[in-house]
């Protein structure tokens, strides 16, 4: 699959102005990234910076495509909708400006039912920028 070619919007139930993710880049079993440039009109963007609340919901988004991966190319089903059922051990290092790019990393830690456990860490230009753990519970 050429994830250049893919439109991350049908791989996810949010819709803007609430899109937090541009493109996913890598997929697989264990691990997803996505990218996502900020730009000054973005919902979470304040005094020119991404706040705490978009950088949470790059993550669940990144979460929420590799779901969308899995059901609208892989199987070939509909996408589904999810909600973060906890955030843990959340760090934020630093909040990024606006025209930067985020590079969004999840990591499949375990999955039970429709429940999906992720390690995840957001970075920006190699600078790591945000960590966490996260639950994301399917409807």
């Amino acid at each position: 699959m050429n994830f250049a070619d893919l439109d991350v919007k049908t791989l996810i139930p949010q819709k803007p102005p609430f899109i937090m993710i541009d493109r996913l880049v890598h997929f697989d079993e264990v691990v997803t990234r996505t990218e996502f440039e900020i730009v000054p009109a973005n919902i979470f963007v304040e005094g020119g910076k991404l706040l705490e609340a978009g950088l949470v919901e790059n993550i669940a988004q990144t979460c929420a495509a590799r779901l969308g991966y899995i059901n609208a190319i892989i199987l070939k089903d509909a996408v589904r909708v999810g909600f973060i059922g906890a955030v843990k051990s959340l760090v934020i290092h630093k909040l990024p400006d606006v025209h930067s790019t985020l590079e969004t990393t999840i990591e499949v830690v375990n999955e039970v039912f429709n429940i999906t456990l992720v390690n995840a860490t957001t970075r920006c230009n190699g600078d790591v920028l945000v960590t966490c753990e996260m639950k994301i519970s399917v409807v």
